[in-house]
């Protein structure tokens, strides 16, 4: 069981990392177009499209990485006070009910659309560079399969906390700045105050 949640865990954060690259060719990119259309006066057709597909895929690919580092959106101002095997016990209901039916509509919508849009090359109706976007709505199952392999690795920690009354999780790779800035103020009054 745990060995399949650092597994998943691996694989999301290989993913997301990854695809986390995506921000430094989007910042080039819109640079460049920015460049172009107000200092040379010569705007591209293929930039909006660009950047709309890889933010598209930036986002759809960390998808996973962000829910096996517990960074989607849920109620915390009462999650927080309840004791882990009850928040384990609803996480567990929530997967189990709205989670995978949601993540498995992803991969088999997904799947009809990419395989109609590679069946006929479908390419971008808002530009007249006519950007290929197959590939982009091929993200889409790729994405679902990352998230329904993560939910597993979520719904066996919540077992797992049910069981034990401990939350087995992630590794720490990332902080948020603000938990940064509050580490450090705590620290820095707990020197002032020995």
């Amino acid at each position: 069981m745990i060995a399949f949640i650092r597994f998943a865990d691996s694989l999301s954060a290989a993913f997301g990392k990854t695809f986390g690259w995506l921000i430094l060719l989007m910042t080039f990119g819109t640079s460049y177009e920015v460049f172009v259309r107000y200092v040379l006066n010569q705007p591209t057709a293929w930039a909006f499209d660009v950047s709309f597909i890889m933010y598209g895929t930036l986002f759809m690919m960390g998808g996973a990485y962000t829910l096996s580092r517990g960074g989607h959106v849920r109620g915390d101002f009462l999650y927080r006070l309840w004791k882990p095997r009850t928040q384990a016990t609803v996480d567990l209901v929530l997967y189990l009910f709205f989670f995978f039916p949601g993540v498995t509509a992803l991969i088999v919508t997904g799947w009809k659309y990419a395989a109609r849009s590679v069946g006929y090359g479908e390419v971008s109706v808002n530009s007249p560079a006519g950007i290929p976007i197959y590939q982009f709505k091929a993200v889409m199952v790729a994405a679902g399969i990352l998230l329904f392999i993560q939910g597993i690795a979520e719904i066996l920690r919540c077992i797992h906390c049910i069981r034990t009354g401990i939350w087995l999780r992630a590794e720490d790779d990332v902080q948020e700045t603000e938990d940064i800035i509050l580490n450090k103020a705590t620290a820095a009054e707990s020197d002032a105050h020995p």
